[in-house]
């Protein structure tokens, strides 16, 4: 497994396998978003407490979701790269970090649309919102770190550190209206059974799309990446002979 794993690292062959992945993703990814959004939005029926307004949740908890899966797999991919000196597994973290932070923050602002006319406010210091915003600070770290260093392996062993750290912040995140007295709802899980079916099932699209969604922008950025660190490389020069043509 590891010989294989080893062969697949290499970036070329990455490159190449992503270019062949990304059309399968993005059309599933769109598919199952549209599908999710249509139906919550337009055919799902109205809350019998929140009305209308409920229908955020179609975009506010698959982001929160994300947000948190991204960064976990920012972790692995980090935790590879530290301990097993893939560099491409570096790479694979920078991919999905920007990424990550736009879920995050659309969870933030979507998460404060929904609280004003629950709560009466768009934010408050509740335990969830705020370590949601740690979380969106540590993407924006994480980021920032691996620029200010002008060799890219030390850039990479700055930023998979910093990634490990903050994991410690998504239990906190998770399990925040357990620990705590707070505002803010429970976890609205894939498999929570006291959601309406007919709620429930574009929330189990919705979320589905996100996660294709987040795999197919990855894997864009993977190839750019890439691209870009091996661009001495002659490999490179073929590719872009390959597109001029």
């Amino acid at each position: 497994m590891w010989k294989w794993l080893h062969q697949l690292a290499k970036p070329e062959r990455l490159y190449r396998l992503c270019g062949r992945l990304i059309p399968w993703f993005a059309i599933l990814g769109v598919a199952s978003l549209l599908l999710g959004w249509i139906w919550g939005f337009g055919f799902a029926p109205a809350d019998y407490q929140q009305g209308q307004s409920y229908r955020i949740m179609y975009i506010h908890v698959p982001a929160a979701m994300w947000s948190m899966g991204v960064y976990g797999s920012m972790a692995i991919a980090a935790f590879i790269g530290l301990v097993w000196q893939m560099k491409t597994a570096d790479l694979v973290s920078m991919a999905m970090a920007p990424i990550g932070a736009v879920f995050t923050f659309i969870a933030l602002v979507t998460g404060s649309a929904w609280g004003k006319p629950m709560w009466g406010t768009w934010w408050i210091w509740d335990a969830r919102l705020t370590s949601e915003l740690v979380l969106l600070f540590l993407y924006m770290g994480v980021i920032g770190l691996y620029h200010a260093f002008d060799d890219r392996r030390t850039a990479g062993r700055a930023a998979g550190i910093l990634i490990l750290v903050g994991v410690v912040n998504l239990p906190i995140i998770h399990f925040s209206v357990q620990w705590w007295n707070t505002l803010h709802q429970g976890s609205s899980g894939m498999l929570q059974q006291d959601i309406d079916p007919s709620m429930r099932t574009p929330l189990r699209w919705s979320i589905l799309g996100y996660l294709l969604v987040f795999i197919t922008l990855t894997l864009m950025r993977m190839r750019n990446l890439l691209l870009f660190t091996e661009r001495q490389r002659p490999w490179v020069a073929d590719v872009v002979k390959e597109g001029n043509k």
